[in-house]
């Protein structure tokens, strides 16, 4: 099985180059205006798309995200929307790999075999959900695995030379590593401990190895990319929308554009 994201990372290598990975709320601020921000995303730069999946209680995102979230579902926001969401971007573009990224929560609610079937109908490539470890595989892992979709895991700067094997089991797609202890988007990365850590957890798998948590600029992309396969930005871009909405909460003139700016940035900071 090869996925799109397979195919991205590998085309990647041979230019030399780590990807711009870029996560955006699906939903937030309201249907419309993500869709636009999420059509524009690789034209701007980014390489792969990770689609946040709106849930009340997201307890390892910091304050942009959580809030991202709330926008989305106090717009509408459902899983069933999410998908569509991402079926009206494959309109559009049927190359750039995206993610479904979350909990597990609305996943189980949703129905695990009628969300792999519907994720992939509607141009899913991989998941990633924060809140099931390892040892809970047979719920979602490898069910996903089976039904096409790459299974993407999290490691942390604890995440040892112990423990590492039994993260890289059934993980493919890539390898996110979370540079910073604690909740998304709230401190920066030590680049110092990304470089070990990077290294030290590319001994353990072949898959490239994406650096997330709290990347906002593109001087830190560059650093990050010189060491890491991808660099991944969220929170700065979520915090995009909302510092570009109107008092009332509706997105303004410049939201759109101020996304799709910031990660122009970025990414000639990856590709520098």
């Amino acid at each position: 099985m090869t996925t799109r994201i397979d195919t991205r990372f590998a085309a990647l290598k041979k230019e030399g180059r780590a990807a711009l990975v870029t996560f955006i709320t699906a939903g937030d601020p309201d249907y419309k205006t993500s869709l636009k921000i999420i059509s524009g995303l690789p034209k701007a730069g980014a390489d792969v798309i990770e689609f946040g999946m709106p849930f009340t209680d997201p307890m390892a995102d910091g304050p942009a995200i959580q809030a991202g979230g709330l926008r989305a579902l106090k717009a509408g926001a459902t899983m069933k929307k999410t998908l569509a969401l991402l079926k009206d971007f494959r309109k559009g573009d049927d190359t750039t790999p995206v993610v479904l990224m979350g909990y597990y929560n609305p996943i189980y609610v949703y129905g695990v075999e009628k969300f792999l079937k519907d994720a992939k109908a509607a141009g899913a490539d991989g998941l990633i959900v924060v809140d099931l470890p390892p040892e809970e595989d047979d719920e979602l892992c490898i069910p996903a695995m089976k039904a096409g979709l790459n299974f993407i895991r999290l490691t942390t700067p604890t995440t040892d030379d112990a423990r590492a094997p039994a993260v890289f089991t059934n993980t493919s797609g890539f390898v996110y590593y979370v540079s910073v202890l604690g909740i998304t988007g709230t401190k920066a990365p030590d680049l110092k401990s990304v470089k070990a850590n990077v290294r030290r957890l590319k001994k353990h798998t072949r898959l490239p190895i994406c650096v997330g948590f709290g990347v906002k600029t593109a001087e830190q992309a560059k650093a990050i990319a010189a060491d890491a396969d991808g660099v991944v930005v969220g929170s700065a871009l979520v915090s995009a929308v909302a510092d570009n909405l109107t008092r009332t909460g509706k997105p303004g003139p410049g939201t759109v554009d101020a996304v799709h700016k910031l990660v122009k940035k970025i990414a000639k900071g990856v590709r520098s």
